[in-house]
């Protein structure tokens, strides 16, 4: 095994650690000392590593993030999807929030650590956007979408969508979450110059453009 391999090797393993421990203990209850004794590594190997425990409740949050935005690009380059085959596939799948491991989902939406869900946030729009941009870039190409600012325009919705229906910033009924969900399908349609109803899949529907 070569030095960059053993060592992407030993992050990982450090973080599979560390992120079953958090989901079982909680982020603020969990010490480097359970990290060290559970994996098994040397402090001085951990430290090589990471700086820090919120260092390595970041690397998780960076992985997390990168096996989202592989798979968006894996469906924005497939060239059998159409335009709104890829916007169905890619745009649920991208949001942080709604990953399977929930629990780590709620350590970041604890206050003490607002900062660094801002970070996950940001590094994820940030990676996603072009990603997402390139679709819009192929249906303007195609007709199915009209605006002078691909990659702006995404980065708005991204940011906006992200924001309102963040659980861990506004706790809305199901009837306030349903009509802002109503309001931000318009919003994005009439931004990206799409057919009504092309984006009604965010609702939990089925859209009507193709």
């Amino acid at each position: 095994m070569k030095n960059t391999e053993r060592t992407e090797a030993r992050k990982n393993e450090i973080l599979d650690v560390a992120e079953r421990l958090f989901m079982e203990k909680g982020y603020e209850d969990t010490t480097v000392n359970d990290i060290l004794n559970v994996s098994g590594i040397a402090k001085g190997s951990l430290y090589y590593h990471y700086k820090s425990k919120e260092d390595v409740l970041d690397g998780i949050i960076r992985r997390m993030t990168e096996q989202l935005v592989a798979a968006a690009k894996a469906v924005a380059d497939d060239p059998a999807l159409t335009v709104h085959e890829k916007m169905l596939r890619i745009i649920p799948s991208v949001n942080i929030a709604d990953s399977p491991n929930e629990r780590m989902i709620q350590e970041l939406h604890r206050p003490s650590n607002a900062l660094l869900h801002q970070k996950s946030i940001a590094q994820t729009l940030n990676a996603v956007a072009p990603i997402i941009a390139s679709v819009v870039e192929q249906g303007i190409g195609e007709g199915v979408y009209h605006t002078k600012y691909p990659l702006e325009t995404v980065e708005i919705l991204l940011v906006a969508g992200q924001f309102i229906f963040d659980e861990g910033i506004f706790q809305w009924t199901p009837e306030e979450a349903a009509a802002r969900m109503t309001a931000f399908i318009r919003v994005t349609e009439t931004a990206l110059g799409a057919q009504p109803g092309s984006f009604q899949f965010l609702a939990g529907g089925q859209a009507n453009g193709k």
